[in-house]
């Protein structure tokens, strides 16, 4: 008995031009490299980059399509980002400014550090530490009015903080992310670290 493709109706020569796809059904190897480059197109159309990084779809902005900042992919995607309040809460730093901290939210910290290196010609910024909160608006003000009580001067979102290393910083945010998903829940804490 000749096998056939399924697909092109060639006759199939076992080690030649065969590769078999279930029991009943057959496909030449031109026919099998067809399907298997439209389902990857397909599994393509569905991803999101944003600057060449991968960004799975459990990504509160997640939406098809290659972007070079999240502000891009925010702003085609607008309504989610108004609807997004999952994201994170970052403490960054610049050299030039020595022990100055900014402390601010974003739906992604390393995507907002970027936006800060154009500011700079050295592109220092530092991120000293972040934290993923259920809430970053709230968690920034509790970020916020956690700080004023470290620091000896404030002005908007920089905060000048003395004494205090990276491990310190993550203790902050640690508890930052516990007293936000408290504020969120309604008293209790997921947050198994800060305990």
């Amino acid at each position: 008995m000749v096998r056939q493709c399924c697909g092109c109706k060639e006759e199939l020569i076992l080690g030649e031009n065969w590769h078999e796809y279930h029991q009943d059904k057959s496909l030449c190897k031109e026919c099998h490299r067809k399907r298997n480059k439209k389902y990857q197109a397909k599994q393509n159309a569905k991803q999101m980059r944003v600057n060449g990084k991968y960004i799975p779809i459990t990504h509160p902005l997640h939406k098809p399509g290659n972007y070079k900042t999240f502000n891009d992919a925010a702003f085609s995607s607008l309504i989610n980002y108004i609807k997004c309040v999952k994201g994170e809460v970052y403490i960054v730093s610049n050299p030039a400014w020595k022990d100055w901290y900014k402390i601010g939210k974003a739906v992604d910290t390393e995507d907002r550090c970027n936006g800060y290196q154009t500011s700079s010609p050295y592109r220092d910024y530092v991120v000293v530490s972040k934290v993923s909160v259920p809430n970053r608006g709230m968690g920034e003000k509790i970020a916020h009015t956690l700080a004023e009580g470290l620091s000896k001067e404030r002005s908007n979102e920089w905060f000048r903080i003395e004494n205090l290393d990276s491990g310190d910083f993550d203790r902050f945010l640690d508890l930052v992310k516990t007293l936000t998903e408290e504020k969120v829940n309604g008293g209790t804490s997921t947050n198994t670290q800060s305990a």
